[in-house]
């Protein structure tokens, strides 16, 4: 079992059936999630669409203190509106804009119940553990931002924004049009983007 410690007092290992069997059941309080991690995971990890990770307590090893699913994915620079691709873009070098760049998706991260409120942040530790896994030198691909659908509540907005993250479109409206939402229609998630070059610098 190879040990990657970031968040403290916990030792992260891949989420498999034999790992899920042996620890108590996870709930991070949201049912959506919950029932990912109970029951679509695996599917996921066999269609090679998701590869998930736990960290687990140290002091009682069948306990889960946080999942997180991750995929490779891209920021495509045509599918933005003008403002959101000139904000994007800014940062980087003329000579070196592209269509597309490689980024790593969040697609599903839960906290356990557990270790909520209490004043422990490991939320932002597990945040800060899968930024400076996708920089470490014996990554096997580059990527260079992180990408996650957020839900589109203010709890779930707060937390991305609170680690670095920043809306990909410049507005909800703006993000409504490039996926053929209509004005009327609410926007359940949000798309983030955080640059590992800020780690890196």
């Amino acid at each position: 079992m190879v040990e990657f410690i970031f968040v403290e007092n916990t030792f992260m290992v891949p989420y498999t059936k034999e790992v899920a069997d042996y620890c108590d059941p996870f709930s991070c309080g949201d049912d959506d999630l919950d029932d990912f991690f109970s029951h679509d995971v695996f599917l996921y990890e066999e269609e090679l669409l998701g590869k998930t990770y736990c960290w687990i307590n140290k002091a009682n090893q069948r306990e889960i203190v946080a999942i997180a699913t991750l995929s490779y994915d891209g920021i495509k620079t045509y599918t933005l509106d003008k403002p959101s691709k000139n904000s994007f873009q800014r940062k980087i070098p003329q000579q070196k804009r592209h269509r597309s760049y490689p980024a790593v998706l969040i697609g599903r991260l839960g906290v356990s119940m557990n270790f909520q409120g209490k004043g422990l942040n490991i939320g932002t530790q597990l945040m800060d553990a899968l930024k400076y896994w996708f920089v470490d030198e014996n990554n096997k691909a580059a990527c260079r931002y992180m990408l996650v659908d957020a839900y589109n509540t203010e709890s779930t907005l707060h937390y991305y924004l609170k680690n670095g993250f920043k809306p990909l479109y410049k507005t909800e409206q703006g993000e409504k049009d490039a996926f053929g939402i209509s004005a009327d229609e609410d926007l359940k998630s949000r798309i983030f983007f955080f640059d590992l070059k800020l780690i890196t610098a």
